[in-house]
């Protein structure tokens, strides 16, 4: 085995153990718990990129939830889903 091929094989080995993954199974969450918890770990990813980690986060629904989180007061919002809005809003109003 060459020298350049051995440092190939090291690299690669090095980039594999070096691959992190967690998997976060949650129950009995309401949906604006859900939403706020996928706002808060995108929170998380855009802060901790400019310290080096690149953060890959995969949820149902993931895109039009940050859309929704990320929307300010009086934005126009017919393009986000309104299951979301609907869903999100609930028991807003309780006293």
């Amino acid at each position: 085995m060459c020298l350049k091929q051995a440092l190939d094989i090291n690299h690669l080995v090095s980039y594999i153990y070096s691959m992190k993954e967690i998997h976060i199974k949650v129950s009995n969450i309401s949906q604006k718990q859900w939403a706020n918890l996928l706002i808060e770990l995108n929170l998380v990813k855009s802060t901790w990129k400019k310290f080096g980690p690149q953060i890959t986060i995969r949820a149902k629904n993931f895109d039009r939830i940050i859309k929704w989180g990320k929307k300010t007061h009086g934005e126009d919002t017919s393009d986000i889903d309104t299951a979301i809005q609907r869903h999100v809003g609930k028991g807003k109003d309780k006293f």
